[in-house]
């Protein structure tokens, strides 16, 4: 049963996101897999220990038995035993566009994955089902390459200093000038890193005697601004609005710890769509919480920008509320138009106070020319002004594709988590075997995959994720999900008996809350 939400008139359209339960058999399989595989590991570095089996990875010399290791211990032997198993599914070398297809290097190894060798063949036309590339921007043909190369060849491919000093060049502010008109914002700076833009300026913005409340599956670059910052953090439930609103109270009725004094900023901390689960923020909850309770809403659009919304401006628009009502906005260049770096939007008091206080801002060398053709290409034939309707026709077709791949794989049997219009479709494997064996066999069909397992997910939520583009033709994503059809035959994927869990009905633990303090 799917859950659509209307929720008092928050919602000018439906909101259908569901998460379907994990069978029990299949949970317990997974746990006696990962016990298999750990008491195996135990063997073997005893074997290790005793000269029996060749010890490959790193150790410390002699001399420097007694120190305190380097790793944590379990760190160490998740590596060397679990990891190790399904290494070759991570990191394999691309030498071509991270277009609709890619070429890919072959590579072999003889020692189970401690080391490889490339054979020096190529494996082309590889259906990229993988690359952020949702409106296919990332091509080595078009307006955008074209105009990369001209500025190029005018202002060479490095600044060689910050904003502050030398490196503010003409095509930086014509980016954020377009960029905060696309937004709807009064004023945005860009950054020359998506992942500095959330882990510096966050530091910037709150510090001790403030307090962030986190979605706890947010990204580790919102994590490490908000360690960084000195604030205190709290945890909310994932888009579970009571959590966060119970959160909002304690922390108005009770104030900081020991003192009672009030906190001098509270801070929510969201993302557009969050990049493991596929699922999208509940915006206006959000906005209503914030508004009620007096606090700040900084609202991480790196997924959802130019991936959301009938004109691609991301979940504000999708929602069909006012960019005003989002304190910071911000977002990366990665993604959606193909090129590096992020944003801040907002107010101009807040963004003339990041230029002068944030540390990107001070310390870090200025963005590529050619990068930022790339974006102001691409952003201006998402608008439009470019004289075609080529932007939008792409952002039409993300969306299309969107509902068809995952009604389509629904229809198959497979658990796929997430929101139906998010372009990032995460398909449950569940046991460890199951996930160096799909990326394996999607390869041997010409399909390049993306599997994650933990620490990135739960230890028994490993999964495939997709991540669907506009580039891609209705061809393309047949002939994947027919090869996706028979490998989950092959490994017996298709766990799904329609008994789908909403996320508002989880249950509510309050044992989930953590805080962090100095």
């Amino acid at each position: 049963i799917n859950h659509i939400v209307h929720n008092g008139g928050l919602y000018k359209r439906p909101f259908n996101e569901a998460f379907e339960e994990t069978p029990m058999l299949v949970a317990v399989l997974t746990y006696v897999g990962y016990g298999v595989l750990t008491l195996f590991g135990y063997l073997r570095d005893f074997m290790r220990q005793w000269k029996i089996e060749k010890c490959q990875n790193a150790t410390e010399r002699e001399e420097q038995k007694d120190f305190v290791p380097l790793y944590q211990d379990f760190e160490n032997f998740y590596n060397r035993n679990l990891y190790m198993r399904i290494r070759d599914s991570w990191n394999r070398p691309i030498c071509s566009v991270p277009g609709a297809k890619v070429d890919m290097m072959e590579r072999v190894s003889h020692d189970y994955n401690w080391t490889f060798t490339y054979t020096g063949r190529v494996i082309k036309d590889i259906i990229n089902m993988g690359s952020y590339n949702y409106l296919g921007f990332a091509q080595k043909a078009g307006a955008c390459q074209e105009a990369a190369a001209k500025v190029l060849s005018q202002y060479g491919a490095g600044v060689c200093s910050t904003r502050q000093e030398m490196g503010n060049l003409d095509k930086h502010e014509e980016l954020e000038k377009l960029v905060a008109r696309f937004l709807g914002v009064e004023s945005a700076m860009a950054y020359g890193m998506g992942f500095a833009t959330n882990s510096m300026n966050i530091p910037a913005l709150v510090g001790k005697g403030c307090l962030i409340l986190s979605d706890e599956l947010n990204h580790a670059s919102l994590v490490l601004g908000a360690r960084l910052s000195g604030a205190t953090i709290r945890i909310f439930k994932h888009n579970n609005m009571q959590s966060l609103e119970k959160l909002l109270k304690d922390a108005i009725v009770h104030g900081q710890p020991r003192t009672r004094r009030p906190w001098k900023k509270i801070l929510i901390l969201v993302e557009g769509i969050y990049s493991m689960e596929g699922s999208i923020v509940r915006l206006p909850e959000v906005i209503a919480l914030k508004k009620k309770y007096k606090s700040y809403l900084y609202l991480d659009e790196a997924h959802s920008i130019g991936a959301l919304g009938p004109s691609g401006r991301g979940v504000v628009e999708y929602f069909g509320l006012s960019p005003e009502d989002v304190d910071v906005m911000m977002g990366t260049f990665t993604k959606s138009f193909g090129a590096a770096g992020g944003y801040i939007g907002g107010k101009k008091e807040l963004i003339d106070y990041l230029r002068t206080y944030s540390h990107s801002a001070a310390y870090a060398t200025s963005m590529s020319p050619p990068v930022v053709e790339q974006i102001i290409t691409s952003v201006k034939c998402i608008m439009g002004e470019d004289g075609t309707t080529i932007g939008r026709a792409r952002v039409q077709q993300l969306a299309e594709n969107t509902r068809y791949f995952r009604r389509r794989l629904k229809e198959m049997g497979f658990i796929i988590y997430g929101n139906e219009d998010s372009p990032v479709v995460p398909l449950m494997l569940y046991m460890p075997a199951k996930i160096g064996a799909f990326g394996r066999e999607m390869l041997k069909r010409n399909i390049g995959v993306v599997v994650v397992g933990f620490p990135a997910t739960p230890i028994i939520e490993s999964r495939a994720r997709f991540c669907l583009s506009a580039a891609h033709t209705k061809e393309m994503l047949d002939t994947a999900l027919k090869e996706i059809n028979e490998v989950g035959d092959l490994l017996q994927l298709k766990y799904s008996r329609r008994r789908l869990v909403p996320l508002l009905d989880r249950p509510f633990d309050e044992t989930t809350y953590e805080e962090t303090e100095d």
